[in-house]
């Protein structure tokens, strides 16, 4: 006979205990464990052959052909890059994102896409046949719709596997995991153990039967996949699609990838026809930067494999409080600070009694330090009211003694600015011989942030010693 236990599983970290407890002791959330009802069935040889083939054998890792892997042509570029030039065969694919963000959005123009050369079948769980149909219809214009994608609205994964196995598609698109559930168990659809089981036989599909998965996942009010971090480990390959709601760029980014470089960004624009490939993110970043304006300076940071050239601005104004306050959009907030000390200890501007704003335009989120000299120099420029040189490029890490350190990558970044029509570019001394500078750009190097500052403003110390609004 089968036995029934009961358990508490919480739906942030996936902590299971034996009785209820009001807060997690392992994430400190409240209110989070829920009751599942687990059934021990007795081991028989069905349920104990169980596995990605049910039958296994060792072999020798001689044996095993390794071919090169052929990978599905996807006609969006941006998208291919970030899955690493395709689609493999047999992978799962986890999609997340902010609410209303444009993830169903992407999956549908994929998907549209795709079924011109492969049979798909999209598998809503949120949205009616109609709402779909309407969507692709408004993004796909006045062409017909394939007659390859294939729609179905529905829950219970019995029934969705049942459809895979009538309609055999190549590639299947599950929106969203956390609809889906097994009637098989008693919690409800959304929980730990219902995404984990329902993803666990996904991924035992695909690996089977050679059929491509994409599934969409929620994403928590921490900014973290639902479900929890468990169903990142399931798939082979993790996106998120990022950006503010309020700006037109999406990023979609690669955060694991067992088939290609993570950290690999792809960028797309929202418009009325749905998302749109940005085939050169540096040319949009900067198309409405306002040249000699003091406050901006140019930065180049790597996403991925792709530099990408980005303004950031910086202004400096009065504090009318007691404490000065310090307000980041778009870089790390404890590396502002950072900056704004060096800044009035090692170069002597006078920022205590001075509010300081910095933006990255176009919503992108920067976490690399190679940034730092841009703004260092964006803050400099405002508080001097000298503008930094409209041709040139600033690339470095600052370090607590004012010093700059050299980032990686430097032949691209200076070859991506180079070719987006930048003359100068400030950056760190090299101490050790690499790779030769490219020709056609001006390399300044500099060992200090003064130096750097004195390099991209001019030699201005005497003619501004405080701020003009102070004066």
């Amino acid at each position: 006979m089968a036995k029934t236990q009961t358990r508490y599983v919480c739906q942030e970290c996936g902590r299971v205990a034996a009785s209820y407890m009001g807060k997690c002791p392992q994430c400190g959330s409240f209110n989070s464990m829920v009751e599942e009802v687990i059934h021990d069935e007795p081991v028989t040889k069905s349920t104990a052959v169980r596995g990605l083939t049910g039958r296994s054998a060792p072999r020798s890792i001689g044996d095993i052909s390794a071919g090169d892997e052929d990978r599905i042509h996807v006609p969006i570029e941006e998208f291919a890059r970030v899955l690493g030039g395709g689609i493999v065969p047999g992978s799962i694919v986890l999609v997340g994102g902010d609410p209303g963000i444009g993830k169903s959005t992407l999956m549908l123009q994929m998907a549209m896409e795709m079924a011109n050369q492969k049979r798909v079948l999209y598998v809503s769980g949120e949205e009616s046949e109609r709402q779909i149909k309407m969507r692709a219809t408004r993004l796909n214009g006045k062409k017909e719709l394939p007659s390859n994608l294939l729609l179905v609205t529905e829950t219970n994964l019995e029934i969705i596997l049942n459809h895979i196995n009538e309609v055999k598609p190549e590639l299947l698109i599950v929106d969203s995991i956390q609809t889906v559930y097994l009637s098989s168990m008693d919690s409800s659809a959304g929980s730990v153990s219902q995404v984990r089981e329902c993803s666990s036989q996904l991924r035992e599909l695909a690996k089977t039967s050679g059929i491509s998965v994409f599934v969409i996942g929620h994403v928590t009010k921490e900014g973290t996949i639902a479900g929890p971090r468990v169903l990142e480990h399931i798939v082979d390959t993790v996106l998120y699609l990022e950006g503010d709601r309020f700006q037109a760029y999406r990023l979609l980014r690669s955060v694991k990838n067992r088939f290609g470089a993570t950290s690999e960004v792809g960028v797309f624009e929202m418009r009325e026809g749905g998302l749109v490939e940005v085939t050169n993110p540096s040319e949009a970043f900067l198309a409405e930067r306002m040249v000699n304006a003091a406050g901006s300076a140019i930065a180049v940071t790597m996403e991925g494999t792709r530099p990408i050239l980005v303004e950031i601005q910086g202004l400096t104004s009065p504090t009318q409080f007691g404490n000065a306050r310090r307000t980041a959009n778009g870089v790390d907030f404890n590396r502002l600070l950072l900056i704004s000390a060096v800044l009035t200890r090692r170069v002597g501007l006078k920022l205590s009694e001075q509010d300081v704003f910095v933006n990255v335009v176009g919503g992108l989120q920067i976490d690399e330090p190679a940034a730092d000299l841009a703004v260092a120099a964006a803050i400099a420029s405002s508080w001097k009211d000298i503008s930094v040189k409209a041709d040139a490029v600033l690339i470095g890490e600052i370090g607590l003694a004012g010093e700059l350190r050299m980032p990686g990558q430097m032949q691209a970044r200076l070859k991506e600015a180079q070719k987006l029509g930048f003359k100068t570019a400030i950056v760190p001394k090299a101490l050790r011989k690499g790779e030769g500078y490219p020709k056609g750009i001006e390399i300044v190097e500099v060992r200090s942030l003064d130096q750097a500052l004195n390099a991209a403003l001019g030699n201005s110390k005497e003619k501004s010693k405080s701020p003009p609004h102070m004066a």
